[in-house]
C-alpha cells in the first residue's frame, strides 16, 4: 500500500512540477497558483515556482525512500523525521490552499492538496 501510494504522490509531484514550470514560463494560469492575484507570475513568484518544483522533487524522493522503492542514503534515521516534515508542510498547504482569495486555487488546489497529505500519510505511517 507504501510503495503504491509513493507512486501515485510522485506522479502528482511531477505534474505539479510542470505545472510550475509552465508558471514560470509566462503561462497565464497564475490564478490557479500563489493566491491568485496574477495571471502572469512575476518574478519574484516565478522564483518561488523554481523553489517549489526543487521541493516537489526532494518529497517524492524522501517519500520513494520510505516507502521502500528507492535506496536510502547510507543514514536513514533522517527519512521517517523528513516524511513528517512533509506532512506537516502539506497539512499547511491544505490550509493556505483552502483560504485562498482565488477560487479557481481553492476548487483545485485544495483538494489536489489533500490528496497529497493522504498518499504522504500512509507513506509516513508504513
Amino acid at each position: 500500500m507504501a510503495q503504491a501510494a509513493a507512486i501515485i504522490f510522485t506522479v502528482l509531484m511531477g505534474a505539479l512540477a510542470i505545472f510550475q514550470a509552465a508558471l514560470i514560463a509566462g503561462a497565464p494560469l497564475g490564478h490557479f497558483a500563489w493566491g491568485g492575484q496574477h495571471r502572469v507570475l512575476p518574478r519574484r513568484l516565478r522564483i518561488g515556482s523554481a523553489v517549489a518544483i526543487a521541493l516537489y522533487g526532494l518529497f517524492a524522493l524522501i517519500l520513494m525512500m520510505r516507502a521502500g522503492l528507492l535506496a536510502p542514503w547510507p543514514d536513514t534515521s533522517w527519512i521517517t523525521f523528513a516524511s513528517w516534515v512533509i506532512l506537516a508542510y502539506l497539512a499547511l498547504g491544505v490550509v493556505m490552499n483552502a483560504i485562498s482569495r482565488s477560487l479557481p486555487e481553492r476548487l483545485t488546489m485544495t483538494p489536489l492538496v489533500v490528496a497529497l497529505l493522504v498518499l504522504a500519510l500512509v507513506v509516513a505511517t508504513a
